[in-house]
């Protein structure tokens, strides 16, 4: 183990080696992630120029409590945003739907 380096750190490390990406929003290892009242984290693609959260062409990771998980899935009804990856968060582990969303 290298000296030095926190564990956030050396996790980062090994997510990129393993070909994590990382996008706007929220950082993988983010404080929100642990909040108390954290209960989802989403992918998505911003797709209008008029869309209330991100800029058109970005994709953004967001950690969120039940009531902004709620407000994404109007905006995706909406046709502002297309949710590509969703994991139910706990205690700060994320539980993916699928092992084959992005991550």
């Amino acid at each position: 183990m290298d000296k030095g380096k926190t564990i956030g750190e050396l996790i980062e490390e090994m997510r990129i080696k393993a070909g994590a990406q990382n996008y706007h929003g929220h950082d993988y290892m983010d404080l929100a992630r642990f909040a108390e009242d954290t209960r989802h984290m989403i992918i998505f693609d911003v797709l209008t120029r008029d869309s209330p959260i991100g800029w058109k062409g970005e994709r953004t990771r967001v950690f969120l409590t039940e009531e902004g998980y709620r407000k994404c899935l109007n905006h995706q009804e909406n046709g502002h945003i297309k949710i590509l990856s969703h994991a139910k968060v706990r205690n700060g582990d994320l539980f993916y739907d699928r092992k084959d969303q992005i991550r």
